[in-house]
């Protein structure tokens, strides 16, 4: 299943950087290093969390949590 996650992370990772750049008002070069640098994405990467499954909204949901607070809130589908 590993392909699965990698393909996946290739349809999602354009879009929430797309929702970092439009939700943060910042450039694509920032939202490439704030979305790689974080944890979110740490786990996204992670075959077993099974997070690449989630919505693009609910991914930066996620994101902005973990921003804005340092911590994340996993949702109960995840």
């Amino acid at each position: 299943m590993e392909g699965d996650n990698k393909a996946m992370l290739e349809f999602i990772v354009p879009r929430m950087i797309k929702a970092v750049m439009e939700g943060r008002n910042i450039s694509e070069r920032e939202a490439f290093t704030l979305l790689y640098s974080s944890r979110l994405y740490e786990q996204l990467d992670r075959e077993e969390t099974k997070l690449w499954h989630l919505s693009v909204p609910t991914l930066y949901k996620m994101f902005k949590e973990e921003q804005d607070t340092g911590k994340i809130t996993y949702p109960e589908e995840a």
